[in-house]
């Protein structure tokens, strides 16, 4: 299970080092697309065929939520191999779109990774810790 979150840098040619421990998890074929809330996702190839299914599903291709996730989602994808090192490289338009600056995080949630602008984590993760409460009343309740 991806687990937790690092800390690590974007070189001036994109090039970022996704950390071992996700890297192992991960697999060796990935793939990189646009996520919510202006941040990256990075997910194995057989994790990405079952996010796939739980974003549009038993959903018609025909309505309009499930044609705009696949352009927003699948028309933002990339498949990576990581160099030896682990190193991926970040095409321009996902860095610009996420507002990816020097420091980064991999944020570990379970089947999938996502990246963030250290600073724009910093801020959701506030954001977050302050709705908490109402967030896990909200959940019990549904």
């Amino acid at each position: 299970m991806l687990l937790g979150n690092y800390i690590t840098h974007l070189t001036e040619g994109n090039r970022v080092a996704i950390p071992k421990k996700f890297r192992t998890q991960l697999g060796e074929e990935l793939i990189l697309a646009k996520w919510y809330e202006n941040c990256l996702v990075v997910i194995g190839l057989t994790a990405w065929q079952e996010l796939l299914q739980k974003l549009t599903g038993k959903q018609e291709i025909l309505t309009a939520a499930v044609r705009d996730t696949d352009r927003f989602i699948l028309g933002s994808a990339f498949e990576l191999v990581p160099d030896r090192q682990g190193r991926i490289i970040i095409p321009e338009n996902l860095t610009t779109f996420a507002q990816l600056s020097a420091e980064v995080v991999f944020l570990g949630l379970g089947d999938r990774v996502e990246i963030w602008d250290k600073k724009t984590w910093e801020n959701k993760e506030r954001e977050i810790a302050q709705t908490a409460p109402e967030l896990i009343e909200k959940l019990a309740h549904d």
